[in-house]
């Protein structure tokens, strides 16, 4: 009998209704102490779609993720999962989850193959169809050839891989992802994308945090931009980057260590300025028009850039430049 592929095995396990979201959670509040992490938070994620948290440190997005994985019990509001209530249901929810910890959990002294039969084993799947499960998916993160190597061995973009494989063993309804892709270099980074669009492709519902822009522009169908516990935007990545910013941005470097003066010589030019230590970012809908205007008010930048808008402008831009630590 032939074993089924992830996406197939997920569609005919279904808890909630098709039209119903899959993570449903109404002033969502979570304190540790006199400490609120999550202040009130609305959400609804959806079957099939991939849904992304991003906030800088301390933001809320792991105590979050930490209660949408039921190992977190909110502190108020109403969270369900699956249609389930996580306080009552939380066993029953975890057997349809998949997660990929920001940190690789692998046993490092057994191999490839092991390394997913061994997991299978806590959701109870025999030997057999362990097996099975763990040659489908190792093909599925083009990880065939090394099933029989130690873990050990394999570079940090293949124990990622291997990583979401196993979050995939149980056939999940929904997989969280902590940071996929962290650590990893452009290439490692490129191939785990193309496997999780694969996954969205397949109908399989992904949540992810991301440090990331470019990754949550790439896989995000929405997302949410969190600070300080609460969520400050929502909305599809191209959406927030209408919203929030402008079509094109400006990058003008004038000469010596000081930007602030040149400020105010460019104010009214476009929608709004940006003055960074190093240069001076300047949000217009045509940033080569912005650009005429700069140089007819008499001023030569060293250095120019224009470029399209992206959802790191409007991520400093909810969230301030300041480093949290």
């Amino acid at each position: 009998m032939p074993v089924q592929s992830p996406a197939s095995s997920i569609a005919e396990h279904r808890v909630a209704p098709a039209d119903a979201p899959l993570i449903y959670a109404r002033s969502l509040v979570k304190r540790f102490g006199d400490f609120t992490a999550v202040n009130g938070i609305d959400l609804d994620v959806r079957t099939g779609e991939s849904f992304g948290f991003l906030g800088p440190n301390g933001a809320g997005k792991s105590s979050t993720m930490r209660m949408v994985g039921c190992v977190s019990k909110p502190t108020e509001g109403t969270l369900r999962i699956l249609g389930l209530d996580p306080a009552q249901h939380g066993v029953e929810i975890r057997a349809k989850l998949g997660v990929c910890p920001q940190q690789d959990t692998l046993d490092t002294e057994l191999t490839v193959r092991q390394n997913l039969m061994t997991y299978a084993r806590y959701f109870g799947i025999r030997r057999r169809v362990a097996r099975a499960k763990a040659d489908e998916l190792l093909e599925f993160v083009q990880l065939a050839e090394r099933a029989d190597a130690k873990v050990d061995s394999l570079s940090g973009g293949m124990k990622r891989r291997v990583t979401i494989a196993r979050a995939l063993i149980n056939d999940p309804e929904i997989v969280l992802l902590d940071e996929p892709t962290t650590g990893l270099d452009p290439q490692a980074r490129h191939l785990v994308w193309e496997r999780l669009f694969r996954l969205k492709q397949q109908g399989v519902t992904l949540v992810l945090t991301t440090h990331y822009m470019d990754e949550a522009e790439q896989l995000c169908d929405r997302l949410v931009v969190m600070d300080a516990g609460k969520i400050v935007a929502e909305g599809a990545p191209r959406e927030l980057i209408e919203r929030y910013s402008t079509r094109e941005v400006l990058e003008v470097r004038f000469p010596g260590d000081d930007q602030a003066p040149y400020a105010d010589k460019i104010a009214n030019i476009g929608e709004r300025v940006e003055v960074l230590p190093d240069r001076i970012l300047l949000y217009a809908a045509d940033g080569d028009a912005a650009l005429v205007q700069v140089t007819d008010r008499g001023l030569h930048p060293s250095s120019v850039l224009v470029r399209r808008s992206s959802l790191e402008d409007v991520f400093l831009h909810l969230t301030g430049r300041t480093l949290v630590e």
